[in-house]
Order: C-alpha cells, then sequence, then structure tokens
C-alpha cells in the first residue's frame, strides 16, 4: 500500500558524504547507538475506558484481554529533537540529514505485568497509515502468539498522517506534532523518531516505558506501507544507527541491500508477488535468499487477510463510529492463517540473531511459461510457495486476488468449496483429519510454523464439520 499522502521534497538539506556513510556501516553497534539521542518520556498518559465519548483513552487500544494473559497496555508520550533524513536509491547508499527539528509523538506498550514472564525481546511495529490513521497489522496478525510467548510490543507513531488523524481525533493528543510546528512537510523526521523509540527501550534515561524489563533484542516490524519504510530504514538508517537487532517485514518489494550483517525477514503473502508493472512495484519470486536475508512466501494468503480483519474491526468501530464498506468483486479475505508463517519467523529471527538457529529456506510460488501468471492447480489455488495445512488439504478456493473501489485488491478471496466436492475429496471427517494431521506434520518439519501453532491447527480440523 502506499501512504494516502505524499511527502514533498526536504528544503535546505545538507548531503552526508558516502565516505562519512560507509564508516557509520562499518561501526561497532556501541558507538553507533551512542549517536542516536534519548527522548523524553511522558507517562503512563492516564486513560479512561475505551470507547468513552469523550476519546480520552488510547486510540486503537486493544480489545483482547491482557489482564488474562500477564499483560497491561500504556500509552506515552515521546519528545524531542530529531534529525531529517531522505532515503535515496539503493546505489548510492548515502542518507541526507538537517539541524535537528522539534517533535512530540506517542507509543502505546503492551508487555508482560512481570519481568520473569518477559523474553527479552522488543517487537517494534512501525503503525501502518494508509487509510489515514494507524492501524498495528502486525500486532493484530500474531497477537496471540505474542502474548504466548513473553514478548513486549511498541507500537510507533512515527508519520504525519498517523499523527494529524490523532489530533483531530481527541484533544488527549492536541501537543503532538512530527513536523517541527510545520516547518516540515513530509515524513522526514520519521525515521530518527523511530530510532529514538529504540533507543529509550534499550537504555532509558527518564522514564522506562517497560517500567524496568531488561532489554535484550528489539526486533523492527511493519507491514505493507510501514515495511516500506522500514525498508529504506535498513538500507540507509540502521547502518548509521545501529539500534535495531532484526527486521521482519511483510508485503513490499522495496529492494534490499545485501551488504548488511543484520537479519531481515521478507514476508509476501499470494497478493505480494506479481511481476512488476509500469503501476505497481510487486515483484516476482526471484530475489535470492542470502545468509542474512530470508524471502518466504506464503501460497493462498492475502496482503490482509481474515485474522487482521476480524482483529482491526471491532477496534475501529469502537474508535470511530464505522467502517469503510467492502465492496469487492469475490468473497474477500484469505482465510489461509498467514499468522503462523509469520509467528515461525519472529521465532526465528531471535534464533537466527543469537547463532543458534537458520532459518530455512522457502520454496517460491510456481509460475506459468510467460513468467507473469501465476501457476494454480484444477481448484483455483496457487502452487509452490509455502503451503500451510489449510491449504494444503483444501475446503475452498483461497487466494490473494481481488478488486473493487478501494483497498478490495489487496484483501485476497475466499470462496468455499460446494458440498458435492468436499463429500468427494472428504468421504468422512477421519480422512479429513487423516490429511490435515499428515500436512501438519509437513510443515512442522520444514520449520514454516511452530509447535504450539500445529497443535492449534490440529485442533480446529478436529473440531470441524469437514466430513460429517
Amino acid at each position: 500500500m502506499k501512504a494516502l499522502s505524499k511527502g514533498l521534497s526536504l528544503l535546505s538539506i545538507i548531503a552526508l558524504s558516502t565516505s562519512l556513510f560507509a564508516a557509520s556501516a562499518s561501526a561497532d553497534t556501541s558507538s553507533s547507538i551512542s549517536t542516536v539521542p534519548n527522548p523524553t518520556i511522558t507517562g503512563p498518559i492516564l486513560s479512561v475506558t475505551p470507547g468513552d465519548p469523550s476519546h480520552n483513552y488510547t486510540f486503537g487500544a486493544t480489545n483482547m484481554d491482557l489482564a488474562n494473559r500477564g499483560y497491561v497496555e500504556e500509552e506515552f508520550f515521546v519528545e524531542g529533537t530529531a534529525r531529517q533524513y531522505t532515503t535515496p536509491s539503493l546505489e548510492t547508499g548515502t542518507s541526507i540529514e538537517n539541524g535537528d527539528k522539534e517533535y512530540k509523538t506517542r507509543i502505546v506498550v503492551r508487555r508482560p505485568a512481570n519481568q520473569k514472564n518477559f523474553n527479552g525481546t522488543v517487537l517494534l511495529e512501525w503503525y501502518n497509515v494508509t487509510a489515514g490513521l494507524d492501524i498495528e497489522f502486525d500486532w493484530m496478525l500474531s497477537r496471540d502468539y505474542i502474548t504466548r510467548a513473553g514478548y513486549a510490543w511498541v507500537g510507533v507513531s512515527a508519520q504525519r498522517v498517523g499523527v494529524d488523524r490523532l489530533k483531530g481525533w481527541s484533544e488527549r493528543y492536541k501537543t503532538l506534532d512530527v513536523t517541527d510546528q510545520g516547518k516540515i512537510t513530509n515524513d522526514a523526521l520519521s525515521y530518527d523518531i523511530y530510532s529514538q523509540v529504540a533507543q529509550a527501550l534499550r537504555n532509558p534515561k527518564g522514564t522506562n516505558p517497560l517500567e524496568g524489563l531488561k532489554v535484550n533484542k528489539i526486533i523492527a516490524t511493519g507491514h505493507s506501507q510501514s515495511a516500506g519504510y522500514l525498508a529504506r530504514y535498513y538500507n540507509s538508517i540502521h547502518p548509521i544507527h545501529n539500534v535495531i537487532d532484526g527486521f521482519v517485514i511483510r508485503g513490499t518489494s522495496v529492494p534490499l541491500r545485501k551488504d548488511l550483517d543484520t537479519k531481515i525477514f521478507r514476508m509476501m503473502a499470494e497478493t505480494d508477488v506479481r511481476q512488476a508493472t509500469s503501476s505497481t512495484t510487486y515483484a516476482a519470486s526471484d530475489e535470492a535468499d542470502s545468509k542474512n536475508l530470508r524471502r518466504w512466501e506464503v501460497a493462498g494468503t492475502s496482503h490482509v487477510d481474515w485474522i487482521q480483519r476480524v482483529g482491526y474491526e471491532p477496534v475501529l468501530i469502537r474508535d470511530l463510529g464505522g467502517i469503510t464498506p467492502i465492496q469487492s468483486s469475490r468473497p474477500p479475505f484469505s482465510r489461509i492463517p498467514f499468522t503462523y508463517v509469520q509467528d515461525a519467523a519472529y521465532d526465528y529471527m531471535v534464533k537466527w540473531i543469537d547463532g543458534q538457529a537458520v532459518p530455512p529456506t522457502a520454496p517460491r510460488f510456481s509460475w506459468m511459461a510467460d513468467g507473469v501468471t501465476k501457476a494454480r492447480d484444477t481448484y483455483g489455488n496457487a502452487l509452490g510457495g509455502i503451503r500451510l495445512p489449510e491449504h494444503e488439504v483444501p475446503t475452498g478456493v483461497n487466494t490473494g486476488d481481488n478488486s473493487g473501489p478501494g483497498f478490495e485488491r489487496l484483501y485476497g478471496s475466499s470462496e468455499p468449496f460446494k458440498p458435492a466436492l468436499l463429500s468427494q475429496l472428504y468421504p468422512n471427517h477421519g480422512s479429513y483429519v487423516s490429511k490435515m494431521n499428515q500436512a501438519t506434520n509437513t510443515i512442522l518439519k520444514q520449520g514454516f510454523i511452530l509447535k504450539d501453532d500445529a497443535e492449534l491447527i490440529r485442533e480446529a480440523a478436529a473440531k470441524s464439520l469437514i466430513g460429517k
């Protein structure tokens, strides 16, 4: 996705030399971290009950029962001075900055209430603002795993569009500003803001937004438009700042440097992988893995899927009073659960950083002879890629494709098989469960799902009505 508002050119910028960048890229982490200032943290900001007409509560407050999982949610304001950066073409590898500019934004923290339940890793999500407001797609996708495994999750409002929407939504946010009081007309401060939040989490001074939790790793995460920003951050800003330990980005084809030592996952739904045209930046399955890069493509999945939709829809209805009706040409939202593969990527990233495991190389989508059209089976389901049991043992056609007047093209589609076909494929419930268990065992052995998620898949198959 592309943000609704496009940034204008930076004014009065001063280019850093290529030699300076090269020196920064090779600098050790400790010296690089020291160049990132600590912002001032205020909070936690008091909130009324989410849904209150006053809007004096955290926008996007989760509707998940965090207390039952031993978690708390808190919001903090973050302010300081940030440098402007532009992220030029991949080939130059340089960045551009200008003098410090004032900013104030917010972060949302969801963390274990007790240190003993914290696994030491923070997932730092760059809020997606494509729809003109902050949406936490990665939290919605993997929140069960995040809270099960003991991560802290922090959402960062780094971009002008999202911050401006917050200011219009509630007096609570009236003092926020990421434009240096209107002097910056794009998101040039967003990269430094993101780094400063990471610094505040890793080396807190003053208020600690994690309430004393000891941070061992920070993993950058973002979906779609946010992933694009993080890809450019990885290429141009990360080598200078070095405050991030690993990156998991989903749904962007922004090219990535291959000369950095920091680990990165590129996660791609079926929607995201197609031949590039004059009007898209989607790339076919031609990006090679390396010692520090893994590209995983997941068959049958959509850019925005059912799990994300059922996660954010009630939250946005509560906070905004409604959402835009869907007018897709086909039944929307793939039911193939990308979440299981993303969970595995987070798990691998932690171990990969520590040198405890190397993620498997994943099969890519299969293509027709024209190199443009994805190969599909007789039902219309994609061939190749990572094949979750729900796709390998199909009960319908799930794709990454759709169309409509708005974002519907990103929702994918899901069309159940007719009863006669289901009876032919699975003459009884046992046959379906057996095939699902076999497919689950296969993908678990391949390393693309976790044991706990494999058990959830088996349980869902056993409780289903297929074959009954």
